[in-house]
C-alpha cells in the first residue's frame, strides 16, 4: 500500500504553511513547490486550487470576492507558476514595527557571526521575512564583529586543524608575554570571546580573552593537547593558584552574575541595604577593571589597596577622557 500523500496526514498544517510559502515565493513553479512540500506536481496544483476556497467571512457573514484568496489562474494554467493575488487576514495581521524589526535583525545578525554557525542560510532567509513583513522599512543596521572577528576566525581554524597558535597576552603583572597555546574551545560571555587552551608557558589550561590577544598567528605545530584529550568545567573560569583575591561589597541582586568569580568557599556576609561583603578571584586587575565598570552601583572594592588603586586609576582616566572629549566638543 502506497503511503498517504504528506498533506493528507493534517491538511489544514499544510495549508497553513503553504500560503506562506507562495506568498515569500512569488511566481515559483508548480514542480518546485511540489518538491519543496514532498508532494506530485498533480498533488502540488490539487492544493493550490483548494487555497481559492478559503478565506474569512465578511460583516455579513458570508463570503464574498474579497473574503477569499485567489490565485493568477493564467499563470498556472499557461505557465505553471503560482501568484496568490488577494491575500485574506495575512495583510491585516499586526505587524512588527520598524524598530522592532530593526532590534530583532541585529539580534540574528549577532548569531550569524557566531563562529561554526551552520544556520547561516535559514538566518538570512529570518531577516530577509523580517524586513519584509514590518509596518515600515527598518532602518539599516548592522553588527560591529570588532577586531576580534579575525581572531576568532584564526582560533576556530585552528581548532578545526589541531594546531598550535602563538600570541602576545598581558600576564598578571602588566606584563605581555609571548604564548605558545594549543586552543580548545571558544566560548562567549554577553558581548566577549573567550579561548580557552592549554598554555605551554604555564603547562596548564588558562582562559584568554579573544580582543586582548595581539600579533595572532597560526604554527605548524600540532597540539599536543586535545579537545577530546583535555576534560573541560563547565564553568569558564576555574580557580587558580595565581588568581588575586579581592574583598568586594556587591548588591545581592548581583551575586548570580558573579557566581564564576567566586570560589566554592566565598563567604556572602549581609552587609545592609541589599549588598553582602564577599570575595572574588580574578586573574588579574585588568579583569576587576572590566567587571567594575560592568557593575557601577552594585559593587565596590574594598582590597586590597593595589586593587582598589587599580580600579581608581582607571575610573579617574576614563572621567578625564570623557572631559577632554567634551572640551573639544564645545
Amino acid at each position: 500500500m502506497s503511503p498517504r500523500p504528506a498533506y493528507a496526514a493534517d491538511r489544514l498544517a499544510f495549508l497553513l504553511s503553504v500560503v506562506p510559502y507562495l506568498i515569500d515565493h512569488p511566481g515559483v513553479t508548480v514542480a518546485d513547490a511540489a518538491a519543496h512540500f514532498g508532494l506530485t506536481p498533480a498533488e502540488m496544483q490539487a492544493q493550490v486550487e483548494r487555497i481559492t476556497g478559503m478565506g474569512v467571512p465578511g460583516a455579513t457573514k458570508t463570503y464574498g470576492p474579497e473574503d477569499l484568496f485567489d490565485i493568477d489562474w493564467d499563470a498556472l494554467d499557461t505557465e505553471g507558476r503560482i501568484y496568490i493575488t488577494n491575500r485574506v487576514v495575512i495583510d491585516d495581521a499586526p505587524r512588527f514595527s520598524a524598530r522592532e524589526a530593526a532590534a530583532l535583525i541585529a539580534g540574528l545578525q549577532y548569531l550569524q557571526s557566531v563562529p561554526g554557525s551552520s544556520d547561516s542560510a535559514v538566518l538570512a532567509g529570518l531577516i530577509a521575512k523580517l524586513a519584509r513583513g514590518a509596518s515600515a522599512v527598518p532602518p539599516s543596521v548592522a553588527i560591529d564583529r570588532g577586531a576580534a572577528d579575525g581572531a576568532l576566525a584564526v582560533v576556530r581554524d585552528a581548532i578545526a586543524a589541531g594546531i598550535r597558535v602563538e600570541f602576545d597576552y598581558l600576564n598578571a603583572r602588566g606584563e605581555r608575554e609571548r604564548r605558545p597555546v594549543d586552543p580548545l574551545r571558544l566560548e562567549s560571555r554577553d558581548d566577549v570571546w573567550y579561548l580557552r587552551g592549554w598554555c605551554q608557558l604555564r603547562g596548564d589550561v588558562r582562559v584568554f580573552r579573544v580582543d586582548r590577544m595581539e600579533n595572532l598567528r597560526p604554527t605548524d605545530v600540532p597540539a599536543e593537547h586535545t579537545p577530546d584529550e583535555i576534560a573541560l568545567s563547565e564553568t569558564l573560569f576555574d580557580p587558580s593558584a595565581a588568581d588575586l583575591v579581592v574583598e568586594v561589597r556587591l548588591a545581592e541582586s548581583a551575586i548570580p552574575a558573579f557566581a564564576e568569580y567566586l570560589s566554592d568557599d566565598a563567604k556572602l556576609e549581609p552587609d545592609g541595604d541589599g549588598f553582602v561583603r564577599t570575595s572574588i578571584r580574578v586573574a588579574h586587575f585588568h579583569t576587576l577593571k572590566r567587571v567594575a565598570g560592568t557593575m557601577a552601583g552594585l559593587l565596590t572594592v574594598l582590597g586590597p589597596p593595589e586593587a582598589r588603586r587599580a580600579v581608581a586609576d582607571w575610573a579617574a582616566a576614563g572621567a578625564a577622557r570623557y572631559r577632554t572629549a567634551g572640551a573639544e566638543d564645545g
